[in-house]
């Protein structure tokens, strides 16, 4: 593999568990009783809000780690250029991405002209941002192993 499958793979991994762990912690202190309650939305708002915070956190500590490690057990350092491959995958990554991520805003409306409950426009929104970020990393491996 590569160096830059490689850190697609991690990043892949790495967002599925983070993802995971941070639902796992958040869904016991949903609040419980009336669904349309302000203390409601407060706990969706801080979701998204702390989610991305972590994402971000998570992203930046993934890629100085990965770096180190890649550094010590294959003593090479990481590319310091991009030629026009890395440039066009890293394209194609971001356009499949944000597809998926307008394509769940869009979804996410839905509930609003329905008149379902708020919580399903959030939920929505969660998981779409969290399937676009797997698409986007799982579109830089595919490439990277496939070609462009």
């Amino acid at each position: 593999m590569t160096y830059q499958e490689k850190k697609s793979f991690v990043s892949l991994i790495s967002t599925i568990i983070i993802f995971g762990a941070y639902c796992a912690y958040m869904y016991p202190q949903y609040p419980d009783g009336v669904q349309e309650s302000t203390e409601t939305f407060r706990f969706w708002g801080s979701f998204v809000l702390i989610l991305t915070l972590v994402q971000i956190v998570a992203h930046i500590v993934n890629s100085i780690v990965f770096n180190i490690i890649f550094r010590i057990t294959t003593g090479e350092k990481e590319p310091s250029f991009a030629d026009e491959m890395d440039k066009i995958i890293e394209l194609k990554s971001f356009r499949n991405s944000f597809f998926v991520f307008v394509l769940g805003f869009l979804l996410a409306m839905g509930p609003l002209v329905i008149e379902q409950p708020l919580q399903l426009m959030f939920v929505i929104l969660i998981i779409f941002g969290f399937i676009s970020d797997v698409t986007g990393s799982f579109t830089k491996l595919y490439h990277y192993r496939k070609g462009v």
